[in-house]
């Protein structure tokens, strides 16, 4: 299981790799308010595939990693969820933001990684082995839900903003050009310490599986 967990650990920083070389091949996608998702529309688009997809492997490899370190019902509940995620994050790099199912691979990805991480890493900080690492584990956990949480405020505020500004909005409605004045648009910023802190997890578990 040692070559798996090395796999997920891997596959996580290739993701990572991709996201931060959007930043500098991509520039004309302000990580201010433009969405991870909108690279799709660049120049670059297998690079944000190759995002989802190394994310996705990274999550799917660590539930098979982890089948037999949990030791608990919720547990086993939250490796069903961190599978659903996986797919949910490949589902993100096969239909890209223009695809009319990009928001289901939204959905299995994102709002299930959380609840997983919560109820994998409270389950495996209580054994002796996982927990010399319960604070690193437990913190990126929370970590995981504390990003979603500011990702959703950032997004209403900045899509209210938008709304009032009489910028069309909807799944119908084509992506904003430019930011109007006076809209806090930090949406983007949020939803890269999200994608940050869901591989996060994912590294920290996968690392301290080789490691412990």
């Amino acid at each position: 299981m040692e070559s798996l967990a090395l796999i997920s650990l891997v596959s996580g920083i290739l993701a990572l790799l991709c996201l931060l070389i959007l930043h500098f091949v991509s520039p004309e996608f302000q990580p201010s308010w433009r969405m991870i998702s909108e690279y799709a529309m660049g120049r670059h688009k297998w690079l944000i595939t190759s995002f989802f997809y190394f994310w996705g492997a990274s999550s799917l490899v660590l539930s098979l990693v982890l089948w037999k370190e949990v030791t608990s019902g919720w547990a086993l509940f939250g490796l069903v969820l961190l599978m659903i995620s996986g797919l949910g994050e490949i589902f993100g790099g096969v239909f890209d933001v223009k695809h009319k199912l990009h928001g289901l691979a939204f959905g299995l990805g994102v709002p299930t990684l959380p609840v997983a991480a919560l109820l994998i890493g409270q389950n495996l900080v209580k054994s002796e082995s996982w927990n010399a690492h319960s604070q690193l584990i437990l913190g990126a956990s929370h970590a995981a839900w504390i990003s979603l949480v500011l990702m959703a405020l950032a997004m209403i505020v900045m899509m209210s903003g938008f709304k009032k500004a009489g910028v069309p909005m909807g799944p119908d409605a084509p992506p904003a050009e430019f930011v109007p004045e006076g809209v806090i648009a930090l949406a983007g910023y949020a939803n890269r310490i999200l994608a940050f802190c869901y591989v996060f997890w994912l590294l920290v578990v996968a690392y301290v599986y080789i490691t412990h």
